[in-house]
């Protein structure tokens, strides 16, 4: 009984300094991938399968997410902003949300779901039949070969996925406002212009390069580090989208606050 409420009690602090072990470990194993990092340039045409596979793959489904993100902003906003005669205002909030907050979140989720559960997915199946072992065996860095290329293909694809999911994003949300909603169309461009900042651009891409790096880190260490058979596969694949979505919201929320003390 004694052992049992013991048990009980100490398990949560015994799940907390594992959890604190294995990010510990998964921050010094990044670190020891950092030197890495420039070698990927010498075999460029991994790099552009990567991109291909990451990057233009997510296209089709970042596309769609932007297309309905931008029209339900647009129709959200106005329902609200009608009640208080402000719709000229909804150019510029719609332009600032969708490029500092939701594009790189939701493009980030996106590929997330796409391309880094299939990366975990790769890389554990790869691990338990042994083929990274085989890799090491012929003399070649798996981690070089593996793990570099789809971690710099991410961070160069994300901020170009957050780009294009703005420009969708914005013009959907223009074309329901000014074709369904009735809003003015100059008036509607002209609070943009005036009052929309390149800062707030760049706010959401700097963001997709931070974004881009945790996922792929994540996605690529949790499949690299699979175990057990088939069922692990499924499992690692499961964290690496968790994992990766968590870390998305958690990130976005420090670099937000980090903009808003630096007044960007």
């Amino acid at each position: 009984m004694i052992e049992s409420i013991f048990g009980f009690v100490g398990r949560p602090f015994l799940n907390l300094f594992e959890g604190i072990e294995r990010f510990g470990l998964f921050i010094l194993f990044q670190m020891r991938l950092i030197r890495l990092y420039p070698r990927v340039f010498k075999r460029p045409k991994i790099l552009l399968t990567q991109i291909d596979i990451i990057g233009l793959g997510c296209v089709g489904v970042v596309t769609l997410t932007a297309l309905f993100t931008g029209m339900v902003e647009a129709i959200q906003l106005y329902s609200g902003f009608h009640q208080f005669g402000i719709e000229s205002f909804i150019g510029y909030t719609i332009f600032l949300s969708i490029s500092k907050e939701l594009g790189p979140v939701f493009a980030s989720l996106m590929l997330i779901s796409r391309s880094i559960s299939a990366m975990a997915a790769e890389l554990g199946t790869m691990k338990v039949s042994e083929q990274i072992d085989a890799i090491d065996i012929l003399g070649v860095d798996s981690k070089e070969y593996l793990l570099v290329p789809r971690i710099i293909a991410t961070v160069i694809s994300l901020p170009l996925l957050v780009i294009w999911f703005d420009f969708v994003a914005i013009s959907s949300a223009y074309l329901i406002s000014t074709g369904a909603l009735g809003i003015n169309g100059v008036v509607y461009q002209d609070t943009v212009m005036r009052l929309g900042e390149f800062n707030d651009i760049m706010a959401g891409v700097i963001k997709a390069f931070v974004f881009g790096w945790i996922v792929s880190a994540i996605g690529s260490y949790i499949g690299y580090h699979t175990t057990g058979g088939a069922r692990g596969v499924g499992e690692s694949t499961i964290y690496a989208v968790v994992y990766s979505a968590v870390a998305i919201f958690i990130a976005n929320y420090f670099i937000s606050s980090l903009f808003l003390y630096l007044d960007w």
